[in-house]
């Protein structure tokens, strides 16, 4: 086999399975990491993992500068706004995120949002294992926690190209 070719393999899951990441204020929700290239072997760079925001909570606005994304809901409702513009999402709804456009996902119900992603190329795993705290099955949610002090440097060296700082400002 050359190095330019993988070895065909299979992954599944089990629905407790894949690191799972609290993760800290404005989401408040948690993640659970499920596959990237490392873990596959495969050819293509991704991430692929599910988030869940929790109610009333909101994923900043940011962008991808080199990175496409995709996201399933699987359960909840929101809004997805994208370069300012608002779309409902709800179970069943799928959006594409192309680089460097702003996005950010809000969460304004009673109940959680959930959602999976997939980012390509990958990184989006590593950024949430490093901001967030390990989560084990069954656990009940932490009392929100704040981002880290170094979140600027963390968001650069991930997947990052430009992310909204205000909430930051607002301790």
């Amino acid at each position: 086999m050359s190095e330019t070719e993988t070895q065909s393999r299979s992954i599944v899951l089990g629905p407790e399975d894949g690191e799972s990441f609290w993760q800290p204020v404005p989401a408040n929700g948690f993640v659970r990491n499920l596959l990237n290239q490392e873990k596959t072997g495969g050819a293509a760079g991704f991430s692929m993992g599910v988030q869940t925001v929790a109610p009333g909570c909101s994923i900043r606005e940011h962008t991808h500068d080199a990175h496409e994304e995709v996201i399933f809901v699987i359960d909840g409702r929101g809004s997805a706004r994208i370069e300012g513009e608002d779309h409902p999402i709800e179970k069943g709804s799928c959006a594409y995120i192309g680089r460097g456009l702003k996005h950010h996902f809000i969460n304004p119900n009673d109940e959680p949002l959930s959602f999976t992603f997939l980012l390509m190329p990958g990184g989006l795993d590593s950024f949430f294992a490093r901001i967030g705290r390990p989560k084990a099955p069954g656990e009940p949610a932490p009392e929100p926690f704040p981002r880290p002090e170094n979140i600027a440097e963390i968001e650069r060296e991930t997947v990052f190209g430009w992310v909204d700082s205000s909430f930051d400002q607002k301790k």
